[in-house]
């Protein structure tokens, strides 16, 4: 990894809370030594994501804090020729998608886990090499002194548009309205993305192959709004 301090420092600027939840069960202790050794990302500067997986994949996605994992064992499943990368920092989390993957078929060849921040991944890929962005249901950071720690920043955008292929898509979702204002704002001006939405149903209605999460269903501050951007 890069050992430049500005990169260091931005790192070390938060978008995410607490890393530790509830204390984890027996069960889902063994599989932090068991099951994720064998799906946990070993970040390696400037590798070709496809070289990540054991198995030939066509493209690598990346979902950006997948929460429980529902969404990102979806589209592992029905893509199974779409690399799939997961970065989620909270420790519950990843208990669920490993006692998830514990308890299903096998085909979990096209999924790799990291459990950190997902800066660590862009920061590492090469240029256009990611084919879909996923940053569902992120924290809100509702108050203006910690709008610094949501995700979406003029200057991520550079290295998102970085890494992700000419006409790649990037889905934002949130249930909070200001932050879906705030993201709006950001997208739209910045010259390497295009909203895709055509009418007012194109972001209210989840799109088909969009699966639902357990965030989306609490609607915790309001009605979601789905929102689709390509690469341009």
């Amino acid at each position: 990894m890069t050992d430049d301090p500005e990169i260091a420092a931005r790192r070390r600027r938060l978008v995410y809370g607490r890393r530790k939840g509830p204390k984890l069960s027996e069960h889902q202790s063994s599989l932090f030594t068991t099951l994720l050794p064998k799906l946990a990302l070993e970040i390696r500067d400037g590798a070709e994501p496809r070289s990540y997986f054991s198995a030939p994949v066509e493209d690598v996605w990346l979902e950006i804090g997948f929460g429980a994992g529902e969404h990102l064992l979806w589209q592992a499943e029905h893509h199974p020729n779409v690399g799939l990368i997961g970065a989620e920092p909270y420790e519950g989390g990843v208990a669920k998608i490993l006692s998830r993957m514990d308890t299903s078929p096998p085909g979990t060849e096209n999924i790799k886990i990291h459990m950190g921040d997902a800066r660590d991944i862009l920061f590492a890929l090469p240029d256009a090499s990611l084919g879909r962005v996923f940053i569902l249901f992120p924290d809100p950071w509702p108050k203006t002194r910690h709008h610094k720690r949501r995700f979406i920043q003029t200057e991520m955008l550079g290295h998102l548009s970085r890494v992700m292929k000419p006409s790649a898509e990037l889905r934002f979702a949130s249930d909070d309205a200001p932050l879906v204002e705030y993201t709006l704002e950001r997208l739209t001006a910045h010259p390497a993305f295009t909203w895709t939405a055509t009418r007012a149903e194109s972001w209210k209605s989840r799109p088909a192959d969009w699966p639902p999460t357990r965030y989306e269903a609490k609607q915790l501050h309001g009605i979601p709004a789905f929102l689709e951007f390509r690469r341009v």
